[in-house]
């Protein structure tokens, strides 16, 4: 069983910035993408950025291109969010997900079955 956990989120003022970490723990060698996407008030879910374990290939929403970059760090234990040029709309809570299958892409990051955090939210202002 995979946990996620979330961490980095708070209040920012517009234009700042904020890290998001995600730290993943009974990883199993099958597993294939990383990701991160968000949740509004209105329970929307937005696909943000997704890693392909694999061969590292990235991809990232249009809404944030530029502002957000997705990186994992050496190991598949360890995601982040870097999220520079926060506006106001980029208020929502945050989730690293992770799965086994394919593909791996800003839809797949957002399925219900791609285990998941508890999020981190994220308020600009």
């Amino acid at each position: 069983h995979v946990q996620l956990v979330e961490s980095g989120g708070g209040s920012v003022q517009a234009g700042g910035s904020l890290r998001l970490s995600c730290a993943v723990a009974g990883y199993t060698s099958r597993s294939n993408c990383l990701g991160w996407f968000r949740r509004t008030d209105e329970q929307e879910r937005e696909g943000l950025a997704a890693i392909v374990i694999r061969d590292g290939r990235t991809y990232t929403a249009d809404s944030v291109k530029g502002r957000f970059t997705i990186s994992k760090e050496g190991t598949k234990s360890s995601l982040q969010l870097q999220m520079n040029s926060l506006k106001p709309e980029d208020t929502a809570t945050y989730f690293c997900a992770t799965d086994n299958t394919w593909p791996c892409d800003l839809e797949a990051v957002i399925a219900d079955h791609f285990d998941r955090g508890q999020g981190t939210q994220v308020t600009v202002s």
